[in-house]
């Protein structure tokens, strides 16, 4: 593989990353304007991208799979253009029913970049816990830039216009990986640059068996504070942000931009301790946070809101590693699409579990109560991941 070719596929792997989580927060941000607009409760408008969130985990074993069997890049090139259409068929639908169609495309094409971009990162990477930490950034990168400019383009445009111009750009940003692709700059590689230590049959299905349930808790999370964090910014720190949209989007944006870096951080630890201590640890440290969110406002709401999200993204490079170590290279792709289809597919409950319970309550405190248990559990079934075997060793030459 020629190191131009490396490059530009680390870059676009990057760039995908970002892309592939715009269309959920900018969503969360319009809910402000759609409820009224609509006339609709915030579970009823809420829903409205469950179709799109389930595909988007759905999906993803079998994007992974077609990413192994057939073209890592071909798939690439499908996410970076369906993505982008979808999203801006979603900025034209005029009715609750086309917007939750549209979000639901989008949520498929979406859906190759993780089982496929995050597999072809750790192909080509030689540190895999740096790349998976600069990655993260990148995929804290787009929800963050989304936020702040789909607030601006909400406040002074339209909600439409938060997903059309992003969509645009994404579409764009696909067309040039098709014309690099025909000229020969990037290509497709089945080698990997680090090889992984032999696992054994048993290590390797304990150790997804123990995944499926960590996996699944992180998602959950992750996916259920997501519309949470707009509303209870908007609810109990109004005087941090002011009236309208742009000040609650700006808020969220520094908690996604501040926690997006802190993937370096997770994946620096990833690479030197060994992994299953690292994402443990990542577990133990967002429980008493999440029980102390439920209950915060103001100042100290933000601050614990970007400590919750830090510590919960802090341990994905860790995770991710232990997905590929444990996976055939053959079938990494695939593994990364069952990962993705627990965190993002089934992992999107959590957009339910959010509405449901504050529609019932009035308030968000129940949910952190519940996500506290959620990461409890995930921290006990941690504990029964294999022992570190042998430290990954670089690639012969070829």
């Amino acid at each position: 593989m020629s190191t131009v070719s490396a490059r530009l596929s680390l870059g676009f792997s990057c760039a995908g990353h970002s892309f592939s989580h715009l269309f959920q927060p900018i969503f969360y941000l319009t809910v402000l304007t759609l409820e009224k607009d609509l006339g609709l409760s915030h579970g009823e408008i809420v829903a409205l991208i469950v179709g799109g969130n389930v595909l988007y985990g759905v999906a993803a074993p079998a994007a992974g799979w077609l990413g192994d069997r057939w073209s890592a890049t071909g798939m690439i090139a499908l996410f970076f253009v369906g993505t982008g259409a979808g999203m801006m068929m979603t900025g034209f639908a005029d009715s609750p029913l086309l917007i939750a169609l549209w979000l639901a495309v989008t949520g498929l094409f979406a859906s190759i970049y993780h089982p496929v971009g995050i597999a072809w990162l750790v192909r080509n990477a030689e540190s895999r816990g740096m790349a998976l930490g600069i990655n993260g950034v990148f995929g804290g990168l787009g929800p963050a830039a989304a936020t702040l400019a789909a607030g601006a383009l909400i406040e002074y445009v339209s909600w439409r216009a938060a997903f059309i111009v992003p969509g645009a750009m994404v579409l764009a940003t696909g067309f040039l990986f098709l014309a690099l692709l025909a000229r020969g700059l990037i290509v497709e590689t089945k080698i990997d640059r680090i090889q992984d230590a032999p696992r054994s049959r048993h290590d390797r299905v304990r150790a997804f068996m123990v995944l499926a349930v960590t996996m699944l808790a992180t998602g959950l999370i992750y996916q259920a504070i997501q519309p949470a964090m707009p509303k209870m910014i908007s609810e109990r720190a109004a005087e941090l942000t002011g009236d309208g949209v742009f000040g609650v989007s700006m808020l969220v944006a520094v908690v996604y931009l501040v926690a997006g870096f802190m993937q370096v951080v997770g994946g620096h630890l990833a690479d030197r301790y060994p992994l299953k201590t690292v994402y443990l640890v990542a577990f133990a440290l967002q429980i008493p946070v999440l029980f102390l969110v439920g209950s915060l406002s103001g100042t100290a709401l933000a601050v614990a809101l970007l400590v919750m999200i830090s510590v919960n993204v802090a341990g994905v490079p860790a995770e991710s590693m232990l997905v590929a170590s444990y996976a055939p290279s053959r079938w990494r792709s695939l593994a990364f699409g069952i990962k993705f289809i627990l965190a993002l597919g089934v992992g999107s409950l959590g957009v339910v579990l959010e509405g449901v319970i504050y529609d019932a309550t009035g308030g968000f405190y129940w949910l952190f109560v519940v996500l506290a248990a959620v990461a409890a559990v995930a921290l006990a079934a941690g504990t029964l991941l294999p022992g570190e075997g042998k430290e990954p060793a670089p690639a012969a030459a070829e």
